[in-house]
């Protein structure tokens, strides 16, 4: 039977260790595989990621391509058929929509899409209204606050 005391590697899977520097006889005395003379032959060496000894790296030999605009604004996006969790009358705006779970704390602006349809009339206070979602919330007795 098979348990933790009798446990052994299967035949083939595990070499010894390559032992370097242990004179001529072993095949891999003197130099112990390292070469002659070069930054890799030294002790204390240590490589940059991205270096390529002395070769133009790779992050430099591609051309740059694109723009990212720093003053970009990421909205989050919240169908209409969220906002019939409200009841009606209600005045949904960043606070109500946190509390109910729709978005996050981190979420930047919010706009609303026209996703669905809403039953319930309630007044809209966000950053954004696509057209479509103005009417349909509109259409059902809301409001949206410019």
């Amino acid at each position: 039977m098979l348990s933790l005391n009798n446990l052994s590697p299967s035949e083939g899977s595990r070499r010894k260790k390559k032992r370097v520097g242990r004179g001529p006889g072993s095949g891999r005395g003197k130099t112990a595989t390292r070469g002659h003379k070069g930054a890799r032959s030294r002790s204390g060496y240590k490589n940059k990621p991205g270096y390529e000894g002395g070769q133009m790296p790779l992050h430099r030999r591609l051309p740059k391509r694109g723009f990212t605009n720093i003053f970009k604004k990421e909205f989050v996006i919240v169908s209409l058929d969220a906002l019939n969790k409200f009841e009606n009358g209600v005045t949904v705006d960043r606070t109500a929509l946190l509390e109910a779970g729709v978005i996050q704390e981190k979420d930047g602006l919010i706009k609303v899409l026209a996703n669905g349809e809403i039953t319930s009339s309630v007044t809209v206070d966000v950053d954004k209204v696509s057209s479509g979602a103005r009417a349909k919330i509109e259409a059902a007795g809301g409001s949206v606050k410019d």
